[in-house]
């Protein structure tokens, strides 16, 4: 069994993982459960469709938002407070969704609800680092993205069944009664990480809250190169992924024709590959380094892109570019976590402060880097998306480069 750091029962530990994998499931569920019923939100606030993959981008550049703040935040006050805090905004907004009825509004409340996602990033992820050590850490990390990836493997199917019988309105409400009933349960398991003696003697202070401190440290993380390679490289690797998300109710149920339920079974294979490369990063984690579990990976994450590009070349369908997608994705369940226990650790600063830059940089680049492949085409068909994820892809080997390079400070990831 997981041994936390923190002098608290192994069972509350449990929930406290448990319930981090809820909240961050949640914040993914308000995306990928919807995504089947866009066509017909566009439909019903008198939308057009480009407004789709519009709506996924600002729900990820709401996670990028206030991640500058809400990290500094986090280390004065704790992640505790700051966690419910997120929790309670995130339901709030995704009620308010019921009661829409122009698209500049419902994209607005996207924009609010991927806030929420920021909490996650800012606040659960470090959250979770402080409380454990650093194999049972990346572990966790695996095991927990396990649990969250139930929703983009399983969400486009269950939103096209659900839709069958509730409203995309009735949807966001049930997200909104989820989320309440997760921030009570946070209230009652979460444990402060912060200002607590750990079973091994150490202590990680609250840190003031002094914005020209704050500004030196953020200034020091943009002169960290091997920090700023990790965090390009993050949202470089995971855009395919999120651009496959975006634009797939485009690719599969406008373009290629199918029915919501089969654009949901489509989803499987690619998410599968996710939570297999997570799996296998759980049980590859105490035979390599970081570094080499990173490396090793992306033979898996770039070759599967290249082959998605090259079938969709030769043989233009659905299959083919799946079945690239898929290997992509097994490789992205073990470069993920490790490379972002390698950024987060990269630098001494605070890691409330490290994880707030880490998110605004890699959520940033997923979302407008979204942004930028809806407007290059890559909706348009199956061989322009293969094409430009590929691209992306290649994209992130300059930053890889830099952040797998051996370093003499090694040790401290150790």
């Amino acid at each position: 069994m997981l041994t936390p750091l923190l002098p608290i029962p192994p069972r509350r530990a449990l929930y406290f993982c448990l319930l981090l994998a809820l909240f961050e499931l949640l914040t993914y569920i308000a995306s990928d459960v919807v995504m089947p019923a866009m066509l017909n939100v566009t439909r019903d606030l008198a939308a057009g469709p480009q407004h789709i993959p519009y709506a996924l981008n600002a729900y990820l550049l709401g996670g990028v938002a206030l991640q500058w703040l809400i990290g500094p935040l986090s280390d004065r006050f704790g992640r505790r407070p700051m966690l419910l805090i997120g929790c309670a905004g995130f339901t709030v907004t995704c009620i308010a969704s019921y009661w829409v009825d122009n698209i500049h509004l419902f994209n607005g409340l996207r924009l609010l609800q991927g806030i929420g996602l920021g909490f996650v990033v800012v606040v659960s992820y470090p959250a979770l680092q402080e409380a454990f050590a650093e194999t049972d850490a990346v572990r966790l990390m695996a095991m927990l993205a396990n649990i969250a990836l139930l929703s983009p493997l399983l969400g486009p199917l269950l939103g096209s069944v659900l839709l069958e019988w509730i409203s995309w309105r009735t949807l966001f409400l049930l997200i909104g009664i989820c989320g309440a009933l997760t921030w009570v349960s946070l209230y009652c398991y979460m444990p402060e990480t912060l200002g607590v003696t750990r079973r091994d003697g150490s202590r990680l202070d609250k840190q003031p809250l002094a914005l020209a401190s704050v500004a030196a440290s953020y200034r020091s993380l943009l002169r960290n190169r091997r920090f700023l390679a990790g965090s390009a490289a993050l949202g470089l690797i995971g855009l395919p992924l999120i651009a496959w998300i975006g634009l797939a109710p485009l690719l599969l149920v406008k373009g290629a024709g199918l029915s919501t339920m089969t654009y949901g079974l489509w989803q499987l294979p690619v998410f599968g590959g996710l939570i297999t490369g997570n799996l296998l990063l759980n049980h590859l984690a105490e035979r390599y380094s970081l570094e080499s579990l990173a490396g090793r990976s992306l033979w898996a994450l770039l070759g599967g892109l290249l082959l998605g590009a090259a079938a969709t070349w030769l043989w233009p369908s659905v299959p083919a570019l799946v079945a690239g997608l898929t290997l992509y994705t097994v490789g992205l369940g073990i470069c993920n976590a490790t490379l972002y226990r390698l950024t987060l650790f990269s630098s001494d600063a605070s890691k409330g402060v490290v994880s707030a830059m880490l998110g605004m940089i890699s959520v940033a680049i997923l979302g407008l880097g979204g942004s930028v492949l809806a407007a290059c085409g890559a909706g348009n068909g199956l061989t322009d998306f293969a094409i430009a994820a590929c691209a992306t892809g290649l994209l992130a080997l300059w930053p890889l480069r830099h952040i797998l390079r051996p370093q003499s400070a090694q040790a401290q990831y150790a």
